[in-house]
């Protein structure tokens, strides 16, 4: 599926291209989904966008739009594989541990997904990033920890235990970890865990909370979920505009 649209900023009409992508890793075909800004001229910053526990689907592929408007090169990768997308929680969670069960599994994934963002000719390798939304966050955490080379990542409601442990130095991406102050799933305990784990490797990061909100709180799909499956999560419009404009901050501030 392709899709293109076009968008005025200042002087400049950009063409939003949007198109499933494939690429592997090791046996596994993943399905990913690329969206760019095909009308700049020069290479733009690319950015990795990490799926919920839910799979790569329809939020995955607006997130990746929006980061195209803003004029970046998004590509949602596929973590489980075949384009794979849970219809419960049951299968979500068994999905999401399936990749977790072999931490060096998910993270050979994780770098399968940057090279192909990075192999697209309009990014510039030098400036990339990452995002990731509940798992996905926890995802992008772990790339930070592990050193990959990005610029910055940046973690929406997402889970913070670590999967390795890195030493003095060794995270070299600036993070952002966007949390919700009411989050069921992930507490204040937890994040106090994480800045003391941050603080010790003189990481250079950020910790959002933002009031009211709970797990969940950029989807709009969050009430239904939570209603239709009888989890604690739920949209809040204002931490979710709040965390996007961080996000955008932090982005300028690494790129200039």
């Amino acid at each position: 599926m392709s899709s293109a649209q076009f968008k005025q900023t200042g002087t400049r009409i950009m063409k939003l291209q949007a198109r499933d992508i494939e690429y592997r890793c090791n046996d596994t075909l993943h399905r990913g989904y690329l969206a760019c800004d095909e009308g700049c001229g020069e290479p733009v910053p690319g950015v990795l966008v990490v799926h919920e526990w839910w799979g790569i689907n329809d939020y995955t592929r607006q997130r990746c739009e929006m980061l195209a408007g803003l004029g970046y090169c998004a590509l949602g990768i596929d973590l489980y594989g075949n384009g794979y997308r849970a219809d419960n929680p049951d299968q979500a969670g068994a999905a999401m541990n399936s990749v977790l069960a072999d931490i060096n599994v998910a993270t050979e994934r994780l770098r399968a997904g940057l090279g192909t963002l990075l192999a697209q000719p309009n990014v510039d390798p030098g400036k990339t990033a990452a995002i990731g939304y509940c798992f996905g966050g926890a995802m992008v955490l772990h790339m930070a920890r592990v050193g990959m080379p990005l610029s910055a990542v940046v973690s929406f409601h997402g889970l913070l235990a670590p999967f390795h442990t890195p030493g003095p130095g060794e995270i070299r991406a600036r993070v952002l970890v966007c949390h919700g102050e009411d989050d069921a799933m992930v507490s204040m305990d937890d994040v106090a865990a994480f800045q003391s784990e941050m603080d010790g490797v003189g990481a250079d990061y950020r910790v959002i909370v933002h009031k009211g909100a709970g797990h969940g709180f950029t989807s709009k799909a969050a009430d239904t979920n939570a209603e239709r499956h009888g989890i604690p999560v739920g949209y809040n419009a204002a931490a979710d505009r709040e965390s996007w404009e961080a996000m955008q901050a932090l982005f300028s501030s690494a790129w200039g």
